[in-house]
């Protein structure tokens, strides 16, 4: 049966853009690029504690209809600190999609 998540996907206009980002967000360059790192159609991310995988997608290579807007699945990220992640994620040009909310 369902044994856990293997890997969540992003779709991007620009994944060596992609590639540039993230990498400079998690610390780590990806490890594994197709078909090469610096013509990346393809990249995935090991993370967290689990070494989860993130993987970017070039957008050519959506199904027919794929949003190009925020949607679809919703990730929640385990951080150390939620106010200094989501300030670093602005400080490299993210923007809030909704106001931090507390839960619970």
């Amino acid at each position: 049966m369902l044994r856990g998540l293997t890997t969540v996907s992003f779709w991007a206009d620009d994944v060596a853009a992609a590639q540039r980002w993230y990498t400079e967000l998690l610390g780590t360059p990806p490890y594994f690029a197709r078909p090469n790192p610096e013509h990346p159609v393809y990249i995935e991310f090991r993370l967290g504690d689990y070494q989860h995988e993130l993987g970017i997608i070039d957008r050519r290579f959506a199904p027919k209809g794929a949003t190009t807007s925020p949607g679809g699945a919703i990730v929640y990220w385990h951080v150390d600190d939620v106010q200094s992640t989501i300030d670093q994620l602005l400080s490299m040009g993210a923007q809030i999609y909704e106001p931090i909310t507390q839960r619970g």
